[in-house]
């Protein structure tokens, strides 16, 4: 089973027990988060949201806030003596994720209609 999530405008495809590492997040190392899922795909059936599937939460807890890798920004024009360097380090928020909850009334509904299917 996997969920894309929407956080920082960015989509991250996740699956349990993963850690991902999204734009930061105001939330401190230990506390628990949940984020609406756009998309789930389990064993047996695929949800797609408009523009998140109702009910459907990922459940994690962070793990680190920290900075990443340092880009360099390095801008030159040729023959003018004109050189600038610029470093950035992006802020980021490791989340491991716990579980991804689906609603129990679509998940039941989908079992009966797959179980009248198979008769």
């Amino acid at each position: 089973m996997y969920a894309v999530i929407e956080t920082g405008g960015k989509q991250y495809r996740v699956t349990e027990g993963e850690v991902v590492r999204v734009e930061k997040l105001d939330d401190e190392v230990g506390s628990k988060v949940s984020i609406d899922a756009a998309f789930v795909a389990t064993d047996d059936a695929v949800h797609v949201g408009t523009p998140v599937v109702k009910g459907a939460k990922v459940n994690a807890t962070v793990v680190d806030i920290d900075r990443g890798a340092k880009v360099i920004a390095f801008k030159k024009k040729r023959r003018k003596g004109y050189k600038r360097r610029i470093g950035h380090r992006q802020m980021y928020t490791a989340l491991k994720i716990d579980e991804i909850v689906m609603p129990k009334k679509r998940a039941a509904k989908k079992k009966a209609e797959a179980e009248e299917g198979e008769e």
